[in-house]
Formats: structure tokens, sequence, C-alpha cells
């Protein structure tokens, strides 16, 4: 195998493979979390539930209806802690693309399991889940940070919006093929259950097949930091993780946009992970017609990615996200309108032209302001609220949910994410906080 090496030239085929993860990956992000799995996940639980709507996991009192949204909470509970340390790791290990195919396929091989989940099982469902999303967590942190590998800072914007666009054409091809099974379940003698699980299955399987282009596509090269002979690369996480948050206080603005993307994503995300739900549990829009409109959003994010990306270009990237959360808190605001299966599709359409935007330009931005050498360590940090990872909005939206019984009330409740990350981004100067990391404004 050849030595690694730190300076290899930027290579637009090395870009290209590197957006095939994101096509790849992006199958369990729209395939599992926003459509088939939350809905799949509550029918069987409302099914295991007593006659008052509750199921007892781990013997807590849970309302059926709530138990997708207190899962991805969950999930996230548990990449805040492991996701920090794995960043770090990456950044001290050998070859960080090792790394990346280890978690890409663990979460293949839950997410491939899935085909498994049959009545009564839905806490066997949440397990899987919750280790399929813990192994996407960390491979995208990884996979971020190759970002600052492959492109000069002039181009991370577009290299960046290319990804997220290839991806949601990825996720939206595997979402097509699977809406052609289940609606032609019945004519290949298949019940819908059983389609749902071939999806959720399937969405393991293209993970895995299509993430061996960036495998042999993405070169390796020396760690990001150098480590004394001996040492554990796993201890050394640990203290590289301590260190980072005790020297975070040394780029305060870094820190604030991190602060203030963690708020707003978080949002953003609930969005997506509960959007498959609120359709078919709230308006009872049938599941051919949920798969329709989460099919749309792929391809009109693609195109809203590439959209903002213009615009980026004329405005600057920080402009350009400033204004997709404006969008997004008038949306959100709009929710009370939205009363049938045709108010959905408008409403996803409007969602999918900000969505891409806002979180590729995002991860641009966040890439000025990382010091040399610690990508993957923070890009750990800034994955804690990344595709299709979100937990005190999903937290929010259960509680609001079980409380008040109205789900319109639920997804009003996430106003206060997009108003709260909008302020604290105000606070953001990007030049500032590229000076403060020692890269080029």
């Amino acid at each position: 195998m050849p030595n690694p090496t730190p300076d290899l030239p930027y290579s637009r085929r090395e870009q290209r493979a590197w957006y095939m993860y994101d096509f790849a990956n992006s199958a369990f992000a729209s395939t599992v979390v926003t459509l088939f799995l939350g809905p799949y996940l509550t029918v069987l639980a409302k099914a295991a539930a007593d006659s008052a709507g509750h199921i007892y996991p781990l013997g807590i009192q849970v309302d059926a209806r709530s138990y997708w949204s207190y899962l991805i909470s969950l999930s996230v509970l548990s990449q805040v802690f492991c996701l920090p340390v794995l960043g770090a790791v990456a950044d001290y290990s050998l070859n960080k693309k090792r790394l990346l195919a280890i978690f890409t396929y663990t979460g293949a091989a839950a997410t491939i399991a899935m085909f498994a989940l049959t009545d009564g099982m839905y806490l066997l469902g949440g397990f899987l889940f919750l280790a399929a999303n813990l192994a996407f967590g960390a491979a995208i942190v990884i996979y971020n940070s190759f970002l600052n590998d492959i492109a000069p800072e002039k181009d991370r914007d577009s290299v960046s919006s290319k990804g997220w666009g290839i991806g949601y054409l990825g996720g939206g091809t595997l979402l097509a093929l699977n809406l052609l099974l289940y609606q032609n379940a019945a004519r290949l003698g298949l019940s819908g259950e059983f389609a749902v699980r071939i999806s959720l299955g399937s969405a393991g399987a293209w993970w895995a097949a299509f993430a061996l282009i960036p495998m042999f596509g993405l070169r390796r090269r020396k760690p990001a930091k150098e480590m004394e002979a001996g040492a554990s690369v796993f201890s050394k996480g640990f203290l590289q993780l301590f260190h980072t948050l005790k020297d975070m206080r040394h780029y305060p603005q870094t820190l604030t946009f991190l602060v203030a993307y963690l708020v707003y994503n978080d949002a953003i995300q609930a969005v997506i992970t509960l959007a498959g739900q609120y359709g078919s549990d709230y308006l009872r829009i049938p599941m051919e017609s949920l798969t329709l409109a989460i099919l749309m959003v792929q391809f009109v994010a693609f195109a809203g990615a590439m959209a903002f990306n213009f615009v980026a270009s004329k405005v600057g990237g920080y402009r350009a996200v400033v204004a997709s959360l404006v969008i997004w808190t008038l949306l959100m605001c709009g929710v009370f309108v939205v009363r049938t299966t045709r108010d959905y599709f408008v409403a996803a359409a409007l969602v999918a032209i900000v969505m891409g935007g806002s979180q590729a330009l995002s991860r641009s931005l966040f890439s000025l302001m990382i010091p040399k050498g610690k990508e993957a360590e923070y890009f750990s940090l800034y994955e804690i609220s990344d595709k299709g990872t979100s937990w005190l909005a999903p937290l929010l939206f259960g509680l609001t949910l079980q409380f008040t019984g109205s789900y319109q009330l639920a997804i009003l409740s996430l106003v206060i994410f997009f108003v709260s990350g909008l302020l604290v981004l105000g606070r953001v100067d990007v030049r500032r906080a590229a000076r403060e990391a020692g890269n080029e404004a």
C-alpha cells in the first residue's frame, strides 16, 4: 500500500468520488429516517399499546405516537458522547478512510437487518435505528473532514453544494424505486408491510454498494496529528477532545457559529425526520402519496442546493444562510394551513427549496473556521446536529405532542429553534472567524 502523503494536489476525480458518498448514504436519510421507519415503528408501537395508547419500553410509559421522536433524541444523545471522541481519533488515525469504511458497513448492516422487523418488534426496531444512526453519524464526521483535503477554500461552497445536491439525487433515486415497489406490491403478491420492510433493507444495501466508489476514489493522507510511539489512538482521542473543548475559547467566532448551527439545524433535522410521521399519522396521507411527496423533496432539494449556491456566489454564503433561516421560520408558522394532501405537497416543496441550501452552505462556512489539522475533530462537534440527527427539537416536539395532543402545536414549537439560531448567527463574523482559525479570510 502506498505511503499516505499530506500535500496531495486537489483533484476533480477525488471530488467526484467524495460526492458519491453523499449519493450512497442519503438513501438511509431519505428512505429510513425521513419516510419509512418513523411511520412503520409508530404502527408497530400503536399495535402493541395498551387501551390508553401507551407502550412501556424499559418500563417507561410513552405515548406510542411519541416513540419515534424520543428514539431520535436518544440516538443523538448517544452521538453527543461518542462523535467528538471519534472525530479526535480520526485526526490521529493512520487511515481515516478505513474508519469511514468500518462505520459505513456497520450502519449498512444494521439497516439491512431492519427487513426482519415484524409485529411486536418495535423495541428491536428502536435498537437497530440507534445502532445505524450512530454509525451513520460517525461516518459523516469523517466524510465531512475530507472536504478540507479535497477542495481549496474558494471552491468549498461549490463542492459542498454539489455533494449535498448529488446526495439528494441518490436518496431520490432509491425512493423512486421503492415507490414503484410499494405501488405494485399487490400485483407482485406482496403485502404493504412486506414492501416497507424491503424498502428499509434496500437502503442499507444501497449505502453499502455505492460507498465502494469513495472507498476506492479517496486518497490516503498522513494523520492530521502525529501520535507518540506506543500511545493508544483512543486514549489520544479522549485527551484531544478534552483539549479541543478547552481550547475552543481561542476561537470564539467559530464557537458562536457552531452554537448557532447546532440550534437551527436541530430544527431542520427534526422537520426532515418527523415529516413522514406527520403526514401519515396526522394528515392520514396514503403511503403511496407520502412516498411521492418525499421523493419530490429529494429532487427539488437538489435544485434548491444549486440555487442557493448561485445566491451565495452573489451575496455570500453567510447572507444566504441567514435568508434561508428567515424562510424556515415563516414556513413553520404556516403549519396551521396544511390540512390536505395537496397542502402537504406544497409545504414539502417550499421546505425542499431551502433545505439543501441552508445545510450545504453551513457546512462550507464552518470549514473556513476550523484550525488546520483539526478537521475531523471539529466536524465531530458539528455532526451532533447534521444529517438525520437532532435531539432537543424532536424531544420538544414529542413532549408537546404528548401533553397537548396537537401535531400542529408540536410543529410550531420548532420555531423557537429557528429564531434562536438566527439570533446567535447574527453575532458571527465569518472573516474574523477565519482569521482566528489561522485561515485566509
